[in-house]
């Protein structure tokens, strides 16, 4: 029989059976029933050509050959398991709080780090809480977004403008829903005041908890939606949200990726810190 054809998976249920003499005791660790562990080392037996118990009437014993295998298959398997758990250990796992929010922006970048660096394993929590407290919370790193921050790195700056599905465009802004990413209208009044005339007016609004359930709607023609220009960036990138003023309104706020400890290659921040950056 080939290489390829050895049933490896079957050498586990040999040790195991070796170890008890019992088919019985032996399906119950392996969490299998006895005719599944028999058939496996039926198979294992079938493959090298010589039986590896003798059946009596009393229960099992090695034979000769069964003897003489078991030690090595032993050792080798032994050996699989540690180079197993070694490969396991090697994975980094970074816990991300990030603001439902920002997933827009965030799950691309997601997909650079599975790319560019496969042992960090990111173990993403997603909130309407827009603040992290390390000491009290088990993140290695958060998104977080406000105003007047300077810890950690600078992801963006909050620049608002409206976005609508381009199967409205050529629907009368004035007559459309103002879609609000938040309970009150600052969003919306923000951008309104800072426009040299009157474009439109709060006559029919709907309130969102998130701007990412705003920016939703818009994608599904519910009405025009005031977004961040980044957040939405890649949606009009795709054609799923056209933007119908060029300007936008920046708020002062920002998004900021901050850590629990330094970023060094040793906990992996530092990776995953210039795959979000943008750096190398």
């Amino acid at each position: 029989m080939s290489r390829r054809s050895f049933p490896l998976n079957a050498v586990d249920a040999f040790l195991k059976t070796a170890r008890h003499l019992n088919l019985t005791h032996a399906a119950k660790e392996l969490c299998l029933t006895q005719g599944a562990v028999s058939r496996k080392i039926a198979a294992l037996e079938a493959w090298f050509g010589f039986p590896l118990f003798e059946r009596h009437a009393r229960g099992l014993r090695l034979s000769s050959q069964g003897s003489a295998l078991l030690p090595e298959l032993q050792s080798a398997f032994e050996h699989l398991l540690t180079v197993a758990e070694q490969a396991r250990a090697q994975q980094t796992v970074i816990r991300l709080k990030a603001p439902t929010c920002a997933v827009r922006w965030l799950v691309p970048r997601l997909l650079k780090v599975e790319r560019e660096q496969p042992d960090l394993q990111i173990a993403l929590t997603t909130t309407t809480d827009h603040h992290v407290n390390f000491k009290t919370e088990s993140y290695d790193a958060a998104i977080v977004f406000g105003t007047h921050m300077s810890a950690g790195d600078l992801l963006f700056e909050e620049a608002l403008t409206p976005v609508i599905s381009p199967l409205r465009a050529g629907v009368p802004l004035g007559s459309m829903t103002l879609l609000h990413p938040t309970r009150d209208k600052t969003d919306w009044s923000l951008w309104l005041a800072n426009q040299p005339q009157p474009a439109l007016a709060m006559h029919k609004n709907q309130h969102f908890d998130t701007m990412d359930l705003a920016i939703t709607a818009a994608i599904q023609g519910l009405g025009v939606a005031i977004a961040d220009e980044t957040l939405v960036e890649e949606d009009v990138r795709a054609g799923r949200l056209a933007r119908p003023y060029a300007q936008s309104i920046q708020t002062g706020a920002s998004y900021r990726l901050v850590y629990r400890a330094a970023p060094d290659d040793e906990n992996g921040l530092s990776a995953f810190r210039d795959c979000l950056l943008n750096r190398g």
